[in-house]
């Protein structure tokens, strides 16, 4: 998330509106902290009930629009991208269109919405769902910057604004598209988000090398907030990421997982392919593979063995899952 304010600072902008609705408590928590870090004001939307794509835009339309009438931008927060904000806004006044989304290429696009378009203009002519024949290989990106005029078209009610809202749009030709440069993924779903990972330590070593970690016990791409400790004899990566507060004993081996705050790793544990969710603990010897997801405040014995467990939060797992289950 800090690359992302990091970009959005760039081009100026002080104030984000978050749509928010599971646990809103602790999201606002810690989100008053983040924007004192970031020093950028995040301001939240509560929905009382799941609005869709388009609903929570019409629920903070007044905090969305001012006297400037300058468009605003509207981002998914299940992705992970590059993000080319000025060169969105150079885009969004060449065309002089009401909408602008951002798209990628993929490379099997019958999975997915294609969005049709002129190459030459970028104007949207039409969206298919999950096309049999090929038609294009642009999908939409979850990245938008919108008139203010958009929001006309919008009621307070769940909406979807990729099949409800763009369609209309396109229809009176006033839809536009970008092709997204750099990397993209969806990452609402675990696999996705180690694959994720990858991509966007990939861009690191590209972009900012210095933020990756260095060492002897380093393989590839890694990233270690500077509050975490790491034990001696421990081998790293590739494609991992540690957070604040947590603690890699002696002798742990870590590849393609992500570990999150406040979590502690005792000595010659072994984690791959995984999620290991706040404040958990993994036990002495213990392995854990195959899209194995701790939620938050899971604590694993030593010597325990998980094959693809999805443990729930709050538990204590003292006896091995060997093969993929969810743990309630």
């Amino acid at each position: 998330m800090s690359d992302l304010i990091e970009a959005l600072k760039a081009i100026g902008v002080s104030e984000v509106v978050l749509a928010i609705n599971y646990q809103p408590e602790v999201m606002m928590t810690f989100l008053k902290e983040f924007e004192a870090k970031v020093g950028i004001k995040i301001t939240c939307s509560q929905e009382t009930e799941p609005l869709g794509t388009a609903g929570p835009l019409a629920l903070a339309r007044d905090k969305l629009i001012d006297d400037s009438g300058e468009p605003f931008f509207v981002l998914n927060s299940d992705v992970i991208s590059e993000y080319p904000f000025k060169q969105m806004i150079e885009f969004h006044k060449s065309h002089g269109g009401e909408a602008s989304i951002m798209v990628t290429k993929v490379d099997e696009p019958s999975k997915y919405g294609v969005v049709v378009m002129e190459e030459s203009t970028g104007k949207v002519q039409k969206f298919v769902e999950k096309p049999k024949l090929f038609v294009g290989n642009k999908i939409n990106a979850g990245i938008y910057l919108l008139n203010p005029s958009v929001l006309d078209r919008i009621e307070l009610r769940p909406t979807s604004i990729e099949k409800e809202v763009f369609p209309n749009i396109a229809a009176e030709n006033k839809l536009f598209a970008m092709v997204l440069p750099g990397f993209w993924m969806d990452i609402g779903q675990p696999r996705d988000y180690i694959t994720g990972l990858r991509l966007y330590l990939d861009s690191l070593r590209k972009n900012s090398s210095s933020k990756l970690a260095r060492g002897s016990h380093v393989v590839g791409n890694v990233l270690v907030d500077e509050t975490a400790k790491i034990g001696e004899g421990c081998l790293i990566g590739p494609d991992v990421a540690i957070g604040p507060g947590c603690v890699v004993e002696s002798g742990v081996r870590l590849s393609r997982c992500t570990v999150m705050r406040g979590v502690r790793i005792k000595k010659h544990a072994c984690i791959s392919g995984s999620i290991i969710g706040w404040h958990s603990t993994v036990g002495q010897w213990a392995r854990v593979e195959n899209m194995t997801i701790l939620g938050e405040d899971v604590h694993v014995s030593d010597e325990i063995y998980s094959n693809g467990g999805v443990v729930l939060p709050h538990k204590e797992i003292k006896s091995s899952i060997l093969k993929p289950e969810i743990v309630m």
